[in-house]
């Protein structure tokens, strides 16, 4: 089978697999993915996280609030986002965060979710999968009074500068690596970031169904990132970084059981 590799970031929830979820995921087990991390970005994506978790084998899921769904943030939501959260398969609070690129829901709005959303996590010690977006400074600043009372978190997709990574990495976030990386356009300054993570902090993650490593060849005719691409993702990361990609994984799967609590 190769490397063996794990998924923190795949949307199975996305319509874009409803026609061959099956497929997606026995693809990605025949590439070597052998755990993926289901994201929940609003309560009903949650509920079918956790259900596609119990589902499939090596998959758990995340329940929360993605940002862009704060609006929808409630004391009936919040109630059954615990809920969720107690079942075997979730093991992270989550995607929660801010993000100030949209404002699909107000920055008000998006605040009272994440701090809310942080204090589930502390009540019940699991860690966060956070998402931020041109929002750093507010992030980090709502952020860090909870760090202390969290097992973990990892900031998924990171996408920001060298100075927000200084201080995530300061803060003792995770850094969530995706195919962004591998985007000749935008992903430049990250890639040469790469080097500045320590191997211990990083996780790599497709974020499938979207950002389909541009430089993957022959591209699919769908255009559809999926959780079997991560071996590229791995194999470019560990190329920039000067690493062997087999003793990455091996060191990115650890991370997973560390941050989450798995076995695997």
């Amino acid at each position: 089978m190769g490397v063996l590799m794990f998924d923190i970031g795949v949307n199975l929830t996305s319509s874009q697999f409803s026609k061959d979820r099956d497929d997606v995921v026995t693809r990605a087990q025949e590439a070597g993915v052998t755990g993926m991390l289901l994201t929940g970005t609003n309560l009903h994506e949650s509920e079918q996280a956790q259900q596609l978790a119990q589902r499939y084998p090596g998959c758990w899921s995340t329940a929360g609030v993605h940002p862009h769904d704060s609006r929808s943030w409630s004391e009936s939501v919040a109630a059954a986002i615990h809920h969720l959260a107690l079942q075997p398969e979730v093991v992270a609070v989550g995607e929660c965060g801010l993000d100030f690129n949209r404002n699909f829901s107000t920055p008000q709005e998006q605040e009272r979710a994440f701090n809310a959303q942080l204090a589930l996590a502390a009540e019940l010690e699991m860690p966060v999968f956070l998402h931020c977006r041109d929002a750093h400074d507010r992030f980090m600043t709502l952020l860090k009074p909870w760090l202390d009372k969290l097992p973990g978190a990892v900031l998924h997709c990171f996408t920001g500068t060298r100075d927000e990574l200084r201080t995530s990495l300061d803060r003792g976030l995770y850094i969530g690596i995706t195919g962004w990386v591998c985007d000749e356009r935008r992903g430049l300054e990250l890639r040469e970031m790469l080097p500045l993570i320590p191997a211990e902090r990083l996780l790599l993650e497709t974020d499938a169904p979207y950002l389909l490593p541009r430089d993957l060849s022959p591209k699919p005719a769908s255009r559809r990132n999926e959780p079997l691409h991560l071996a590229h993702i791995l194999a470019r990361v560990a190329q920039w970084r000067g690493e062997e990609p087999q003793w990455l994984a091996s060191v990115t799967d650890d991370n997973v059981k560390t941050l989450f609590g798995m076995t695997f």
